[in-house]
């Protein structure tokens, strides 16, 4: 239970949303890959329609990279977290910091399917005084483990609570979701040595590699390939893999880890899943009229 510090407004738990989230959880656990895959899917479409509606409700989001990280957060909550959405300050959960904290509303959402607190919330997404910020708050919103917006600092802050974590003996993992654009901070950089050298094998972190940035391609920013070399070269594990794949996710971060930590890179598409908004740079935080989301949701049924 969080309580915001403007109002004193409570996002309590969801707990029918909680017991769907329980069921498929099980579900997946004893499912065949087909079924696990299409099951992911859903979701995963369910989750892109929310996100379509909730921006163009607000009037405000980014909506191409909140498209192309859901089949990233749709696998890590659907099947790999160990959390548990009633009780948000487990001490031993899984924590996942989303370190590109612009897209929260894919984050909110995802949360919302996990029965953190109930869907219809979103609708106060970015409204005054709402706790659902345009980025994400830790002291505000129930399954936020830090908040985020500044570029750069996601990777930092997962460093460190992974040290924490293994100082108490805790079993959990730290996952850290990262855009593509953020790894020209060199905050990052200096964070993946420090991982590699504690040996910081419960780490791991999630690259949103969908070629864009604000304004541009990344390529045209500051170029990062070849990236996995890059990451292997700071003594990082790294695997590269398609970010929309559920399967290709799944194993990627339920592999045998080793002694180090690991860099999942998922190759995306901004704006995944709406052919007017795929891969186009303007997208980054431009807002659907309400002519581009009925669109934008008939694509996605």
């Amino acid at each position: 239970m969080t309580l915001t510090q403007a109002t004193g407004e409570l996002l309590l738990p969801d707990h029918e949303a909680i017991g769907a989230w329980r069921r498929l959880r099980d579900r997946l656990a004893h499912a065949d890959r087909d079924t696990a895959a299409a099951a992911l899917a859903a979701l995963a479409g369910d989750i892109r329609r929310t996100v379509i509606s909730t921006i163009a409700g607000a009037g405000l989001g980014h909506t191409g990279g909140d498209l192309s990280v859901t089949d990233i957060l749709t696998t890590l909550y659907g099947a790999v977290l160990r959390i548990d959405p009633a009780r948000p300050g487990w001490p031993d959960r899984d924590r996942l910091i989303l370190s590109k904290g612009h897209c929260s509303v894919a984050l909110y959402t995802t949360l919302t399917t996990c029965g953190y607190f109930p869907a219809e919330r979103l609708r106060a997404f970015a409204a005054p005084m709402s706790p659902l910020n345009g980025h994400p708050s830790r002291r505000a919103v129930p399954g936020v483990e830090t908040s985020t917006g500044p570029l750069g600092h996601g990777l930092p802050v997962g460093v460190g609570v992974a040290v924490g974590l293994r100082l108490r003996g805790s079993p959990a993992r730290t996952v850290v979701v990262l855009g593509d654009g953020e790894l020209q901070e060199g905050s990052n950089w200096e964070a993946a040595m420090t991982a590699a050298h504690r040996g910081l094998a419960s780490l791991t972190a999630v690259v949103d590699r969908n070629g864009l940035q604000q304004g541009a391609r990344t390529s045209d920013t500051n170029g990062l390939e070849p990236l996995a070399d890059k990451w292997r070269a700071f003594g990082w594990e790294a695997v590269e893999v398609d970010g929309h794949d559920h399967l290709a996710l799944l194993d990627a971060l339920t592999a045998p880890r080793g002694d180090r930590p690991r860099c999942v890179i998922a190759r995306t598409v901004k704006g995944r899943g709406v052919s007017f908004m795929e891969d186009r740079v303007e997208w980054h935080h431009k807002v659907p009229d309400a002519e581009q989301a009925r669109l934008a949701l008939e694509e996605l049924r």
